[in-house]
């Protein structure tokens, strides 16, 4: 497979699917340059020999809304990659063909906001042929959409049956994972946590075939707890998941997984940083209280668990970590992959609430890897075909 270090790109001009879909604030400013500073490695490469035409969604637009436009993030791009880039307020059409035909080597140009074309979404193959005429080769750089069958993460990719591969940070993304989830060094590690188990029934049904500890932790932690006949107090639970939970404890009895659940938990009076606090094992929580961290003897076992580990994986936090009362266990599974990962262990962060966690606390260099995409991340995880992923890799 064709491979972004290993393709000439003299003279060729790379139309690269990037994510730009970045957080603004009211004056339109962007608050967080995360996945554009993802993308320079790919852009500054391909720019050293030929051009670059950069397409990315932004938001979810009803028709073309100026709020959704891709201008407003123009001079975070330009800062971010050290030269001006050549915007143009459309995708397809004669303006973008003209433009896009006499770019010189080094050049840059940014599209309008793919989504101002519902035939995005929809997977159109006359709008995806439209951005093909624009370019001689295809880079797939947005992780973070890879699990969408759009017109421009999967489907363009037909009209370039040679042409086409990842940029760096795909490449990273999917060997980052794969060397998680279809190598991982032994023991492997899961560590499991935010509110709800239903979302995450395909993932530890995967994992329950693949690791040698499972870790669950967060809101989630007590539809088990109860399952097995704990006391929850007011704590969250998806009582329609009960026998679920109790079928998946049973499976990974049968496949010899350590599961470990907390024993204890920090409990509140209510869902406030201010709230009254109290500490009990966490199956025998009082009524009218919710549990909103993982405690004292949880943080010990689990940190034991995951120094011990060769590969850890990590989605979702142990506790309500945005407010500081509730952090504790959080911050520490965030400290304790640090220390594997210092042991020669390699650790994966992902899903949007733990990257938050890794990236609050500055741990973020102090990891192996940082995956920027949640759903996608997800669904890699469920073992299923991530259709940008299939577009280049066939």
């Amino acid at each position: 497979m064709k491979n972004i270090d290993n393709y000439d790109f003299t003279g060729k001009k790379a139309i690269v699917r990037v994510d730009f879909n970045v957080p603004l604030n009211e004056k339109f400013e962007v608050t967080d340059s995360t996945r554009i500073k993802a993308a320079i490695p790919t852009i500054k490469k391909i720019a050293e020999t030929g051009s670059v035409i950069l397409m990315s969604h932004f938001g979810r637009p009803k028709g073309q809304e100026e709020k959704y436009s891709l201008k407003h993030i123009i001079s975070a791009v330009n800062e971010l990659l050290g030269k001006d880039v050549i915007f143009i307020d459309d995708c397809i059409g004669e303006k973008v063909e003209n433009i896009c035909s006499t770019l010189n080597k080094g050049e840059v140009v940014l599209l309008e906001n793919l989504r101002f074309y519902s035939e995005e979404e929809k997977g159109d193959k006359v709008f995806a042929e439209k951005l093909s005429k624009l370019a001689d080769v295809y880079v797939n750089d947005a992780f973070g959409t890879a699990h969408r069958a759009h017109a421009s993460t999967a489907v363009i990719a037909d009209f370039f049956p040679t042409e086409k591969l990842f940029g760096y940070l795909m490449q990273d993304e999917v060997n980052s994972l794969e060397k998680v989830l279809k190598f991982p060094q032994k023991p492997f590690t899961a560590i499991l946590g935010g509110a709800k188990v239903s979302t995450k029934i395909p993932v530890i049904e995967q994992m329950l075939s693949k690791v040698d500890n499972l870790i669950i932790g967060g809101g989630m932690m007590f539809t088990f707890i109860k399952a097995q006949g704990g006391n929850v107090g007011s704590s969250m639970v998806e009582d329609d998941f009960l026998e679920t939970a109790k079928s998946l404890l049973e499976t990974a009895k049968k496949n010899n997984v350590n599961i470990y659940l907390p024993v204890d938990s920090v409990n509140a009076d209510k869902f406030s940083n201010d709230a009254n606090i109290s500490m009990s094992n966490s199956n025998s929580i009082p009524s009218g209280e919710m549990g909103l961290d993982i405690g004292k003897e949880s943080i010990k076992t689990f940190c034991e668990v995951i120094e011990n580990s060769k590969t850890i994986l990590w989605n979702g936090p142990m506790g309500v970590f945005e407010m500081d009362n509730f952090a504790k266990g959080t911050i520490s599974v965030a400290e304790s992959l640090v220390r594997a990962t210092e042991k020669g262990a390699f650790t994966l962060v992902g899903g949007g609430d733990s990257v938050a966690a890794i990236n609050k606390y500055n741990l973020e260099e102090k990891v192996s890897y940082v995956s920027t995409g949640g759903g996608a991340m997800l669904e890699f995880m469920e073992g299923k075909d991530l259709p940008g992923v299939k577009a280049i890799r066939g």
